[in-house]
């Protein structure tokens, strides 16, 4: 099977990358439907590489190179992020190639090599932000994006092109045999970089409005943008933009959530209740029993919600293990912008709902209300208790929406 480079820009510029078909897990969240690790290749009499693939996939890679030139020719390999799926092939592909130079930001170069300690890093140069250089006889520039998502991460902008490489920015975990977002449903592809944004890049939503403004300050002509992961952005650049503008800014929340897990019964019966009030309430009300379902599902619903319900039974003094799970993993990515409230059954103890109120306090979610608790079996009077609090919870999603 012959593999081919997919034109991006002009006659000089292609997709070189590889598609993951099979992953499932992106260190710790779901990807149900694989993805793509995105290689750019720009012509010219000294061939410029933006980034590599994970190793596995390095032969696809080259293979997809080679449909174009003999890949000797290369003499630059741009490093925008140095995280191993965009990096893992660097050294088998410097070995092969042997390019004349690797650029990468300061922080890159401190990471790649801790990475690969036996790379030959006196070919590694570093570019500062905002610095220019020609790359295959194109204007080109750096724009250092520390922290989104890691320090060494950068931007490599092509003004005359109007076209952005943006490294993990932007993507998606969706492996397709389309590389354009305008040959994509619009639907998945929303579903798919709402699941990013939420597992990967929630926690610097504050540097993400700051980086949109140095965007938007630098008056930059972005005609098309080319993400690490997932569709290239040729059709429609700006409706991406402004999600990552709406998700960072907290804005257009109208849900409530509620996730919990039950032993008996018992804490599943809170929460339909729960879920009931705020049906009653008007407000969208997503239930997620952790039985069934992954923690990074959970951080995906609460993108766009106002009010997340967590509830467990306790277990040996303490929360039951999958919603331990999903509050540490909550807690690390650190969403914004939510209320809540805390519940559960329990026998004889009764430690979980004011474990999962610590859990709210540390995540810097102001609670509805005191937690609710039922010993064994909840009664008439705690079941309308969960009614009450999802109604209440209900009113506080749709007064979000409307102060938007």
């Amino acid at each position: 099977m012959k593999l081919e480079a997919v034109p991006v820009s002009g006659e000089d510029i292609y997709w070189v990358g590889a598609i993951d078909w099979g992953i499932r897990d992106f260190h710790g969240y779901t990807t149900h439907r694989g993805t793509t690790y995105n290689a750019y290749l720009i012509l010219g009499d000294r061939p410029t590489l933006i980034d590599t693939v994970k190793r596995p996939f390095a032969d696809e890679m080259m293979a997809r190179i080679r449909s174009l030139i003999d890949p000797s020719t290369i003499d630059c390999i741009v490093s925008d992020h140095s995280e191993m799926d965009h990096t893992g092939s660097l050294p088998w592909t410097i070995e092969t190639v042997r390019p004349s130079k690797i650029l990468a930001s300061k922080m890159g170069a401190a990471a790649l090599l801790c990475h690969f300690p036996e790379m030959d890093h006196s070919i590694v140069k570093t570019v500062g932000n905002g610095e220019t250089i020609d790359l295959s006889g194109n204007e080109s520039v750096f724009m250092e994006t520390r922290m989104l998502h890691w320090p060494d991460s950068m931007f490599t902008f092509l003004p005359a092109r109007g076209l952005l490489f943006s490294q993990d920015a932007f993507g998606m975990h969706l492996a397709s045999s389309q590389r354009f977002d305008d040959e994509l449903d619009r639907h998945r592809m929303r579903e798919e970089a709402a699941a990013y944004y939420a597992n990967i890049l929630q926690p610097y939503s504050p540097l993400i409005l700051k980086l949109l403004d140095r965007v938007s300050g630098a008056g930059l002509d972005i005609r098309t943008i080319a993400p690490d992961h997932g569709p290239v952005w040729r059709g429609d650049p700006g409706w991406i933009i402004d999600l990552y503008a709406g998700w960072a800014g907290g804005t257009g929340r109208h849900g409530v959530v509620i996730v919990y897990d039950t032993m008996w019964g018992s804490t599943g019966i809170m929460a339909r209740a729960i879920a009931e009030g705020a049906r009653d309430g008007g407000a969208e009300a997503v239930v997620i029993p952790m039985s069934s379902a992954h923690r990074s599902d959970v951080a995906t619903q609460l993108l766009e919600a106002s009010v997340i319900f967590a509830g467990s039974p306790t277990l040996n003094n303490d929360l039951f293990p999958t919603m331990a799970d999903t509050l540490t993993y909550l807690r690390g990515l650190k969403p914004a912008g939510l209320s809540g409230m805390a519940f559960g059954s329990y026998g004889w103890s009764g430690e979980s709902v004011a474990r999962v109120e610590d859990y709210l306090s540390d995540m810097k979610v102001p609670l509805l209300g005191e937690g609710i608790r039922s010993k064994y079996v909840p009664d008439d009077e705690c079941l309308a208790l969960c009614i009450e609090s999802g109604r209440k919870g209900s009113e506080l999603a749709l007064e979000a929406v409307g102060s938007d």
